[in-house]
């Protein structure tokens, strides 16, 4: 199946690595124009904009801060003039034991939620405000399965933050899908990108794989196609739901 992305705008937070670049290299080839978005890695997100081509662009925001996240969907509205896709992908996984002192994993606590959660929300609300008046639009928001069966006590941070994505994306469904705006959660598990490296190296990857149905870790590439299909309208009536990419690591 083909499925052409040409003329349509699609804004991937988190893009110049990991999950995020696969998304949109793969929205690329299918013809769409992304707004490559990173935080600090502008070598590389101008590297994969100009790969992409389409009139691909780099934009920079600290989504810690609420404010350059109004500011990141508003910058990437004036360059196009309209947003079809919004890929809330940008995330971190921060290692913070509850032995830490009580300053120390309030700040870790306060700033995965802005990133993960906060971060993600605004730029759901700039692209709700802006798919009303356009007659529609999609939002695909990536969780993990932590929302689901939780996290290691080092990382209730990071669980409390993709529940609350998922909550989020069915309450947008929910209550928007008469404007023609349809909202899906991609839940990974582990997946071989730099953000989980210091976890493989610790948790050791065989034990990992001993948690899953499959013989080999979940790739970026393993999630990009499901992106694409939900960008092409492929999966419309499925708005609202969970799409679990995680090798079967809940039947272990």
């Amino acid at each position: 199946m083909k499925i052409d992305l040409t003329g349509t705008t699609a804004l991937v937070t988190g893009s110049s690595r990991g999950i995020g670049r696969a998304i949109a290299e793969a929205l690329g080839k299918a013809g769409a124009a992304v707004a490559v978005h990173c935080r600090e890695r502008a070598s590389q997100a101008a590297e994969l904009s100009d790969q992409l081509g389409n009139d691909s662009a780099v934009f920079t925001a600290d989504l810690q801060d609420p404010m350059q996240a109004v500011s990141l969907f508003r910058q990437v509205l004036d360059k196009y003039g309209r947003v079809d896709l919004l890929v809330n992908n940008a995330g971190i996984f921060e290692h913070s034991p509850l032995v830490k002192e009580t300053p120390e994993w309030i700040a870790d606590w306060e700033r995965t939620i802005a990133v993960n959660l906060t971060g993600a929300g605004i730029l759901c609300r700039e692209a709700i405000n802006h798919f009303i008046p356009a007659g529609g639009g999609r939002i695909i928001n990536i969780a993990s399965r932590a929302a689901f069966r939780g996290e290691t006590a080092d990382h209730l941070h990071y669980a409390a933050s993709k529940g609350g994505l998922v909550s989020l994306s069915r309450s947008i469904a929910r209550s928007f899908g008469n404007h023609n705006i349809k909202c899906f959660t991609i839940a990974p598990g582990f997946v071989r990108t730099e953000m989980i490296d210091h976890h493989l190296q610790g948790k050791g990857e065989e034990e990992i794989l001993n948690e899953l149905a499959l013989s080999r870790l979940t790739t970026p590439g393993d999630i990009a196609p499901v992106a694409v299909l939900i960008a092409g309208g492929g999966m419309d009536h499925a708005t609202g739901t969970t799409i679990d990419i995680n090798g079967g690591s809940y039947m272990h």
